[in-house]
């Protein structure tokens, strides 16, 4: 920033309006508040999915550090009953006989004007890179 000669400037109305600023020096205590709030919101999301899951929810001690799973790995851990698409939800848990795709569908206009706008604009690449290529000569 100080290359560009950018200067920063902050303004807040309460002590902790800036808490966590990336630009500021890090507060021991805001940064031992958000720790306790994060640490806090992470026992309610544990004791939610416990208390959801049931019997069905594996003991592993990485299950709730934040590691991703596949779902094959979902299943074995209880954290999934199983794993498809939303065609398999559609028609195995919802029970629908017949899919609607709500995707909006390009109109044969738009298409036509999109091919129409990228023929022009490679027209005036082309027209440009020769009246630069015989300039520059």
């Amino acid at each position: 920033m100080q290359k560009l000669g950018i200067e920063r400037r902050l303004l807040t109305a309460g002590s902790h309006k800036a808490m966590l600023d990336p630009f500021s020096p890090p507060k021991v205590d805001e940064t031992k508040y958000m720790q306790g709030l994060l640490d806090e919101v992470h026992q309610q999301f544990i004791g939610a999915v416990k208390a959801g899951r049931g019997n069905r929810l594996h003991d592993d001690p990485d299950l709730f550090s934040g590691l991703v799973w596949t779902g094959e790995r979902s299943l074995k851990l209880g954290i999934a009953d199983e794993y498809g698409n939303d065609d398999s939800v559609a028609k195995n848990i919802i029970g629908a006989e017949k899919l609607v795709d709500f995707t909006k569908q390009e109109q044969l206009i738009e298409r036509l004007a999109g091919k129409l706008g990228e023929s022009i604009g490679f027209a005036f690449d082309s027209v440009f890179k020769n009246y630069f290529s015989q300039s520059l000569r």
